[in-house]
């Protein structure tokens, strides 16, 4: 047996270095999820993958970078929101966009890891600055690119902020009467803000 037989038998596969990978990110999502950023460690990661941490830092890196990988995965289903600025007619684009994101957030299997990344980002600077990073460069700006006027990217971040504080309000604080309130009453009372910032003079 050569040496380059030997060194790819001991390699993992590529299927194999794909499931690894997943494992971890789901590990770190219930991590993260459970204990919060401060109290999540690459070692606690590793032991629910079932892997040695070495190949937690050999796939992503530092914790920072492990949480960044795992927020992108969860956060994934709101990245289609400038799909739904965009496609309609722009007196609806309010309620187009406010539909979007409370669909998601009502969701049970989309809206637990977004309180993991929120609740996160609330408690630590790091995580917080990931979770900034993402939402401005991966939603925000892609916001604004569909919304024609010159003070777009500000447009979309008042946008932004009326969403999360909306949805921190409902599902990470449960503030009432909000968090129980119908669903369409919330839409009805949102969108025209969120058209406003968007598309209003």
């Amino acid at each position: 047996m050569s040496e380059g037989t030997a060194r790819r038998r001991g390699r993992p596969s590529r299927a194999e270095a794909t499931d690894t990978r997943d494992r971890i990110l789901a590990a770190a999502r219930e991590e993260f999820s459970e204990r919060g950023y401060e109290k999540t460690s690459v070692r606690g990661i590793a032991k629910t993958a079932g892997v040695d941490p070495a190949l937690v830092h050999h796939y992503f890196g530092t914790k920072e970078q492990v949480f960044e990988a795992a927020i992108e995965v969860a956060f994934a289903p709101a990245l289609s929101a400038p799909e739904a600025v965009a496609e309609g007619p722009v007196d609806a684009v309010g309620e187009r966009l406010t539909r979007f994101v409370f669909g998601i957030w009502e969701n049970p299997t989309t809206r637990a890891p977004l309180l993991a990344i929120l609740r996160s980002a609330v408690n630590n600077d790091t995580a917080a600055a990931v979770f900034r990073r993402l939402v401005s460069s991966q939603l925000l700006r892609r916001i604004a690119a569909q919304v024609d006027l010159p003070d777009a990217e500000l447009r979309a971040e008042l946008a932004g902020a009326q969403l999360v504080g909306t949805a921190m309000l409902r599902y990470v604080i449960k503030v009432e009467p909000l968090a129980s309130a119908d669903l369409e009453q919330i839409i009805a009372r949102v969108a025209p803000v969120v058209q406003g910032h968007l598309a209003g003079t």
